[in-house]
Formats: structure tokens, C-alpha cells, sequence
């Protein structure tokens, strides 16, 4: 398992932070099994642009922003596009980072109680400085895929636990429905799992893996399994959402402590579990990917255990564990990183759009017509989702 998995399980790990399963939860107490659909949808969206994202750091060996800088000739777009990528993905990971870390808290006060709940942040702060620290991507990978599967494990051993109605779950994923008042929630269940610093993520980290365009086929097998593998989980989660019948649940421990008069404390117990990795994989992810935006927006060519690489997570982690011990909620921040966010995506699935059509970059390896016009659709969506968000966020103020 090892020796085949790549950079896909980080990936995976990343999009299934604890915004994700809170996003699940809600969508499953909220409408039942109405919107399964829409994690098809996200999990399609998502292979398309991380296969892209995949493709391009094999065959050229380079991260994304440092492709697009070299195709960007005009300087001022080139200093307008590199600030929205520095600005939405460090300053938008910092601010999350606070969330990360408290739902791998929250983990942890299921799994072991409130007692010692102050020191639960430092202890999981600690836990994800020593994994970054050693610098390892080997290391890394592997404690990513133990993390993985101790969370797949956990939120379908839930979802069995509620003895989900098969035809009401095949119905509400194949056949979409949009219910009152769920748009909002589709959004939610979209921008949670089509995440933007994941393509840069992923374009960085597969050139550590793979050395040679004799790579692409595993590179390709292993963002498909472990993209699937993650909405899985995903849908896992919306499906034991479903089982409550008590609306007052804004977040996934109300659901374990929803269900464990149901069906005992062993609900709570995999949830915590569940929510403990989920919230470490997202909380390592977060400062390693803008670690490597950072890298490659200003050109540095430095490895992971070079001093300006760990400034970067460092900061980002510090930020996370400020604001969590201090009980800071950073919403404004929070705020802007949803607007950032939400023009962020569209933005760069453009410029990855464009960069894998090119000859100069990606050769005979460039895009086919059929995955232009999947990535042109997804684009749409980025578009018509991000206007959405950003009006929700700019009305809320």
C-alpha cells in the first residue's frame, strides 16, 4: 500500500478537514439524503482538476504558480496573479488553520473527555510541527495514509451503525434535487471539497513522487482512488447525519452525541475518531501547502527543510494555535479567505485550464477535447458557486 500511494491520500486528507465534515453533517440533518448528489458532482469536479494539477508538476517538475509565472509574460499580470494566489492561499490557510486545529480538539474531547481539554491544542500543534519538522515526504505520505483509513473506518463504520435505506440513498445520488433553502448548503458541499490549494498542492508534491513521465499512470490511478475514497467518506458522513431526527445539530459532535442514544456510545467514540484525523491531516495540510505556494510564488527553489520553507508553516501553524488557545475567532479573516477563496478558484482552474493546453509546457501530454470541455464546465460552476459565496459572505457583514 505504501510503495503505491502517492500524494492522492494528502489530498484527500485535505479536503476532508473538519469544515468538510461539519458542511456533511449539516447537509445530512438538514435535507437527509437530498444532497448526495452534489458530493458526485464535487468528487467529479475534483478529479478533473487535481488530475490536471497531477499531470502537469510530472511533466514538468515544477509547481503550478511557478508555471504560471513562466507563461505570465507581462509583468503587471504576473504581480496581480501571484498576490491573489499569495494573498488568498497564506493569509486564507492561516485563518483556517484555528479551525483545523479545534476539530481535531473537539477529537479529542470525545475520545478522552474535557479534563485536560486546554492542553489539547498544544498537544496536536506539537503533534503536526514534528511531522513538518522532519521534512520527510515518505514519512509523511505514510502517517497520512494511517491517518486516512483510521478516518474512513470510523465515519463508515458510523454511517452502517444507522442502517442507512438503500433506494433513498442510490435515489438522492443520482437523481438531483435542490430543496428550499439548499442552495446554500450545495455551495458548502462544493467549496469544501474542490479546494483550491490543493492544485497547488498537488502539482508541488507529485514531482516527489514521481520522477519521469513514466509516472503519469500511477499518478493518475492514485488521485482517482484516493479522490473517491475521500467523497466516500464524504457521503458517509451525510448519510449518518441523516439517521437524526433532532434538528438542533450545528456541528458533528451534536451528531455523535444525536446518536448515541440510538446506537450507543461506539458512535461517539468513531466519530470522535474520525473528526481527531480529519482535523490533524487538514491541520498539517494547510501550512504545507502554502509553504510550497510561498516557495514557488517567490521562486526560491527550496526544499522542505530549508529555513525560508519552515518560516512559512511555522507561521501558519503558530497562527492556528494563537487563536485557538486564545479563543480568538478570527471571522473576519475567516471572511476575506471566503472571498479570496471564491475568486480563487475559478482564477486558477482558468490558468490551469490554459497552461495544460499549452505545447511549450505540456508537450503531447497536453489536454484532450473531452477534458477541455469537462474542466470548461467545472469552470462555469467555480464561477456561478464563487459569486454565490462572495454575496453570501459581503451580506453578512
Amino acid at each position: 500500500m505504501f510503495k503505491n500511494s502517492g500524494p492522492g491520500v494528502l489530498i484527500a486528507a485535505a479536503f476532508i478537514g473538519p469544515g468538510t465534515v461539519t458542511a456533511c453533517t449539516l447537509a445530512g440533518v438538514g435535507f437527509g439524503y437530498a444532497l448526495l448528489w452534489a458530493m458526485i458532482l464535487s468528487i467529479v469536479a475534483t478529479i478533473v482538476l487535481q488530475g490536471m494539477a497531477a499531470r502537469l508538476g510530472v511533466v514538468t517538475q515544477q509547481g503550478l504558480a511557478d508555471v504560471i509565472k513562466q507563461q505570465l509574460k507581462t509583468k503587471w499580470m504576473r504581480i496581480c496573479v501571484v498576490g491573489i494566489i499569495l494573498a488568498a492561499i497564506v493569509v486564507g490557510n492561516a485563518a483556517y488553520e484555528a479551525g483545523n486545529l479545534g476539530g481535531a480538539v473537539l477529537g479529542m474531547q470525545a475520545l478522552f473527555g474535557n479534563e485536560f481539554s486546554g492542553a489539547y491544542p498544544y498537544i496536536i500543534g506539537s503533534l503536526a510541527f514534528l511531522l513538518l519538522y522532519l521534512g520527510n515526504y515518505k514519512v509523511l505520505e505514510k502517517v497520512f495514509v494511517a491517518l486516512v483509513l483510521v478516518m474512513s473506518f470510523s465515519f463508515i463504520l458510523t454511517a452502517l451503525l444507522t442502517g442507512p435505506n438503500l433506494l433513498a440513498v442510490l435515489e438522492g445520488l443520482f437523481i438531483p434535487k435542490v430543496p428550499e433553502d439548499g442552495i446554500l448548503t450545495i455551495i458548502a458541499l462544493v467549496g469544501t471539497t474542490v479546494v483550491p490549494y490543493n492544485l497547488f498542492l498537488h502539482a508541488s508534491l507529485v514531482s516527489e513522487k514521481w520522477k519521469t513521465i513514466d509516472g503519469l499512470p500511477a499518478a493518475k490511478r492514485d488521485t482517482v482512488v484516493a479522490i473517491v475514497l475521500g467523497g466516500f467518506v464524504s457521503i458517509c458522513i451525510i448519510i449518518s447525519a441523516a439517521a437524526i431526527t433532532n434538528s438542533e445539530v450545528a456541528n458533528v459532535m451534536d451528531m455523535a452525541k444525536a446518536l448515541e442514544p440510538l446506537y450507543g456510545a461506539s458512535a461517539r467514540y468513531f466519530m470522535g475518531a474520525g473528526l481527531f484525523a480529519a482535523g490533524v491531516t487538514s491541520a498539517i495540510t494547510a501550512p504545507l501547502a502554502a509553504a510550497y505556494v510561498a516557495n514557488s510564488c517567490f521562486g526560491w527553489k527550496a526544499s522542505m527543510t530549508d529555513f525560508r520553507f519552515r518560516a512559512v508553516w511555522i507561521f501558519i501553524l503558530g497562527l492556528g494555535i494563537f487563536f485557538l488557545s486564545f479563543n480568538i475567532k478570527p471571522i473576519e479573516i475567516i471572511k476575506f479567505a471566503q472571498i479570496a477563496n471564491g475568486i480563487l478558484l475559478p482564477v486558477i482552474a482558468i490558468f490551469l485550464l490554459w497552461v495544460v493546453n499549452r505545447s511549450a509546457v505540456m508537450g503531447t501530454y497536453k489536454n484532450t477535447n473531452f477534458q477541455n470541455a469537462l474542466g470548461i464546465l467545472i469552470i462555469a460552476l467555480a464561477i456561478i458557486l464563487g459569486a454565490k459565496s462572495i454575496f453570501k459572505v459581503l451580506t453578512s457583514f
